[in-house]
């Protein structure tokens, strides 16, 4: 039996390893033919760019100057830190809420948020489209508030999890000490929930920071573009595509998301299991 399990995990080892590299080689060739002219590209994707084919920082070069790289960055950035912050805010204070009042109104609202986690976007996405231009969401900010709605089912869900595993003796006793409601919160319970902050942080910024289609239905592309719309416009007329360049958008696009997952990816599995034990 002990010889066995040497075997087991070395077999487990070697899979997951083969599915780590079939995960990351696609962004190695984006990385590759980043560096590579167009027509090696087309020729052979998998070659390294060597000799003749190597284009050096052509192809970012012209990435930045056709997408107007540096503005979209800007928006692109300002709507994920904006989303994220506002669902971090709203959701974590929503949850504590419905755990501690826990009244039949408490209870419908949860059930409402589980319900806005199984909603197909494709309902929605074209009387969202119409009401975005109705009501001024068409912006950056507006935009944040149509996040902060998708993204708060998930946010509460895990939220509500690790609130109902924080014992009310410690928020009582913070009270007993003349701390407000507010007080209490934020200098008793968010210190606690501290990991499943960070995790739920990171996978909200990982789609808002990546997402295409929202930004293309709701904001005035004639004023606000992101890193995911700008790309698109690297295609041109009758299917042409200046396939360096797109590729090398990608690269400056994916870099700053992996760099925060790296930071804080330690926190995800820890803070995702403490909202699940009793959620």
């Amino acid at each position: 039996m002990n010889s066995e399990k040497p075997k087991h995990a070395l077999a487990w080892t070697l899979f997951f390893s083969a599915l780590s590299i079939a995960w990351v080689f696609p962004l190695f060739l984006v990385l590759i033919n980043s560096f590579k002219k167009k027509a090696f590209i087309n020729d052979n994707a998998f070659a390294f760019p060597t000799g003749e084919s190597f284009s050096g920082f052509d192809n970012y070069l012209r990435g930045i100057e056709v997408t107007n790289f540096f503005a979209s960055f800007g928006w692109t950035l300002l709507i994920s830190v904006g989303s994220v912050c506002l669902i971090l805010l709203c959701t974590s204070m929503c949850a504590w809420w419905i755990v501690r009042v826990n009244n039949w109104a408490a209870k419908t609202l949860y059930m409402l948020f589980l319900f806005n986690m199984i909603v197909p976007f494709q309902m929605l996405m074209f009387t969202l489209s119409w009401l975005a231009d109705r009501l001024s969401l068409n912006t950056p900010w507006g935009l944040c508030f149509i996040y902060l709605g998708f993204g708060a089912g998930l946010a509460v869900f895990i939220f509500t999890g690790v609130v109902k595993g924080i014992p009310e003796s410690l928020e009582e006793s913070a009270m007993l000490d003349g701390a407000s409601v507010p007080r209490t919160f934020f200098q008793v319970v968010v210190p606690i929930m501290k990991p499943s902050i960070i995790s739920v942080a990171i996978l909200q910024a990982m789609w808002i920071w990546n997402d295409y289609l929202l930004p293309y239905l709701t904001l005035d592309l004639n004023k606000y573009k992101t890193i995911s719309v700008a790309v698109q416009y690297l295609k041109g007329g009758y299917g042409a595509v200046d396939m360096g360049a797109m590729m090398a958008c990608l690269v400056l696009a994916i870099i700053p998301i992996v760099i925060f997952y790296l930071i804080c990816q330690k926190y995800i599995v820890k803070g995702v299991m403490a909202g699940a034990v009793k959620g």
